[in-house]
């Protein structure tokens, strides 16, 4: 058999390019990786045609809604008629048995991809987690290799049943257990108020239980349904988390001595032994760092600043501001937009100079240096 060379730059066909993370891959791959992009959604009816799509498109990327990507995939298939040989075909879909199985029935080379966060603001996944199944991979391992380095992500490589596996424990068994608290809560709020009501008395747990509530209460419910309802290792996860919340509930509605005892024996003593002392050590200092973010986040005295050259010094330029007005520093934490712009969160303790903070924003402001946003 002769081996086909990719076409490089690639020509990259998005389907779903509508979708929250069509959009994103879109700004990725003409952005980031400077490729031109075409898309199909059936929202957008100045996107191309799936003929097209086929014709056109040397790797060609999947990111639909998980219960319909298998279908999809094979109607593509059958459109491609044999012509996708020597193309790539990926998919970013939260289930990764039944896509990659449907692309695997195709004649192009497959890679699964699954990006553990939702489409974020950053224009990478730096800091993020993506699974990576190799199925079908030969000529366009080098391009892959590049895709990898420039979305930044940290990549683990899976087969697709150990994909769906962990996932029924990562993401099934998590967002079931938050969807749950949140109904808890709902049923509570007549006793003792709605979540705002709740907020002041909260943990750090607590607050940072009740954001992942929120999170996935904001997105988009289709994906939350169908990583429960699409993963087949679900229900049994589910089932298993149902177990242990009852004999819990059992043993505390029990109250006996002989109860609490075998509380401190399956809950506390056999999880931290399976644990084990360092990865508890590693996951207690991760929990303390999340809360000394969100103490630095809670302060009320805080500037954002947007500096516009993303430049080495830039920082310590903006820095040096404060230094001169004799302002100092509380807490400083960095993000990015989507379109890669460097903001900058600034805290102060509350007896902060108000009137040397007010020239500090001055100077920002009037040499050009950054822009305050707030």
């Amino acid at each position: 058999m002769q081996r086909v060379t990719p076409n490089l730059p690639p020509l990259i066909g998005i389907v779903g390019s509508a979708g929250a993370y069509g959009r994103w891959l879109q700004h990725f791959f003409r952005v980031r990786m400077g490729l031109e992009v075409i898309g199909h959604d059936p929202a957008d009816p100045a996107s191309a045609d799936e003929a097209e799509l086929v014709r056109r498109a040397d790797v060609l990327v999947f990111s639909a809604p998980i219960r319909h990507t298998g279908a999809l995939v094979a109607r593509y298939a059958a459109l491609a008629g044999g012509s996708e040989a020597g193309r790539l075909w990926l998919d970013v879909t939260s289930i990764k048995a039944v896509p990659v199985a449907a692309m695997l029935a195709s004649r192009a080379e497959v890679v699964g991809l699954h990006p553990m966060t939702a489409p974020p603001k950053a224009p990478t996944l730096k800091g993020r987690v993506m699974v990576v199944c190799e199925a079908r991979l030969d000529t366009w391992r080098p391009w892959v290799v590049s895709l990898l380095a420039a979305i930044e992500a940290e990549c683990v490589q899976a087969t697709p049943e150990q994909h769906d596996r962990v996932m029924a424990l990562v993401q099934a068994m998590v967002h079931a257990s938050h969807l749950a608290q949140a109904g808890v809560l709902r049923a509570q709020s007549a006793r003792v108020g709605d979540l705002a009501a709740l907020m002041p008395f909260r943990s750090a747990s607590f607050e940072m239980d009740a954001a992942i509530i929120a999170r996935i209460l904001s997105l988009n419910p289709a994906i939350y349904e169908d990583i429960q309802f699409g993963n087949p290792y679900a229900g049994e996860t589910l089932r298993a988390l149902g177990t242990q919340i009852t004999r819990m509930a059992s043993l505390v509605g029990e109250g006996t001595d002989m109860a609490r005892a075998a509380f401190r024996q399956e809950f506390l003593r056999e999880n931290r032994d399976a644990f084990g002392d360092t990865t508890l050590a590693e996951g207690n200092y991760s929990y303390e760092r999340i809360g000394y973010l969100l103490a630095d986040l809670a302060g009320a005295q805080a500037l954002s600043v947007h500096l516009p050259e993303d430049r080495p010094g830039s920082l310590r330029a903006l820095l040096h501001v404060f230094e001169r007005h004799a302002v100092s520093l509380s807490s400083i934490h960095s993000s990015r937009t989507p379109e890669g712009e460097v903001h900058f969160r600034i805290g102060f303790d509350a007896d902060v100079d108000r009137m040397a903070l007010a020239r500090v924003v001055g100077d920002i402001d009037g040499t050009g240096l950054g822009k305050v946003l707030a």
